[in-house]
């Protein structure tokens, strides 16, 4: 399974870099997976939310299994952030063309407003950050108040840590349980495994 995180100038850290972690670690127990963190144009380094600076591995060429957009920046309404990709668009109408190749969404937290913008969301069960639940309504969505909502091709978590819920029942649909368990034993992670 090729999973991409699609990282952009004002993400927050732990809305990519948790699920990236549990993929990782689901690999080191046999999952066939590979994760990486990448861009849709070149970049040597991004700048996440709260300043951290992340070097990607690659530029998104070509359909992954599975993509996953973090939120962040969504309330500030800043030139960085969920927010500001909306508004300039191009990562929503990505999305959109990814999905329509047969990629799996899956958005964290604020990322499902960049979905929503995409047009994957009308009519749907999702779920995002608490303060956000209202502008994503807006989209037509059938807001959930649940960790994350899996709605067959398109997954969304509510705000940051459900990542790691969403990551690990990515794991436990794809590969199996037992892994599943093993990477939340690995990370000390409590939860229904």
């Amino acid at each position: 399974m090729d999973v991409a995180i699609l990282l952009y100038e004002g993400f927050d850290e732990l809305d990519a870099v948790a699920p990236y972690e549990v993929f990782r670690t689901a690999a080191d127990f046999g999952a066939d997976l590979d994760a990486s963190l990448q861009t849709l144009v070149p970049s040597d380094r991004v700048t996440a939310s709260h300043g951290l600076r992340v070097e990607p591995d690659d530029v998104l060429i070509g359909t992954p299994d599975l993509v996953l957009v973090p939120g962040g920046g969504w309330n500030d309404r800043g030139e960085h952030g969920a927010w500001a990709e909306v508004q300039d668009g191009t990562l929503p109408e990505r999305l959109a063309t990814l999905h329509e190749g047969s990629a799996t969404i899956a958005t964290v937290c604020t990322g499902a407003l960049v979905a929503a913008e995409g047009g994957l969301l009308e009519g749907r069960p999702a779920t995002t950050h608490e303060s956000a639940k209202d502008d994503l309504a807006d989209y037509g969505v059938d807001v959930r108040d649940e960790r994350f909502v899996d709605d067959g091709d398109v997954l969304t978590a509510g705000g940051v840590t459900a990542g790691i819920d969403l990551a690990l029942h990515v794991v436990e649909c794809e590969f199996s349980p037992e892994i599943a368990e093993q990477v939340a034993e690995e990370i000390e992670y409590e939860n229904d495994y």
